[in-house]
């Protein structure tokens, strides 16, 4: 018999902390659009202060993945959010190709990528319950 890769649907309390981890993702992470098409947000742009903008930028990402503690997801989940997010501040530490890693990787929106894929929902439908 197949098994869903759904635990659970979430409670509307849980859809709430998914909105939110998910408005901070895309803040972060895909907020403007540029000309050529490429989308850019907070984390790069804090990423161009030397120290400081990088570690704002891993407080936040640490926001999300205590969102995704809060919701239960399990210890390996939770586990794989912290690598995107180091690795995200370990390559962020390098001047200029740190910048450009973090136009790329997205981090954070990876991370709701992974509570979202948890609760078996996609961002569309996220977005279609309210």
């Amino acid at each position: 018999m197949p098994v869903s890769n759904r635990t659970r649907y979430p409670t509307s309390a849980e859809l709430v902390r998914i909105r939110r981890a998910a408005a901070v993702a895309r803040l972060m992470d895909t907020a403007v659009r540029l000309p050529f098409g490429v989308r850019i947000g907070a984390d790069s742009v804090l990423g161009l202060i030397p120290a400081v903008g990088d570690v704002a930028g891993s407080l936040i990402g640490l926001f999300i993945i205590d969102e995704a503690r809060r919701l239960g997801l399990p210890a390996h989940k939770l586990a794989r959010m912290a690598v995107n997010l180091g690795v995200d501040a370990a390559c962020g530490t390098v001047p200029l190709v740190g910048d450009l890693f973090d136009v790329y990787f997205k981090s954070h929106r990876r991370n709701v990528g992974i509570i979202l894929e948890h609760f078996g929902i996609s961002e569309d439908e996220l977005n279609r319950h309210i």
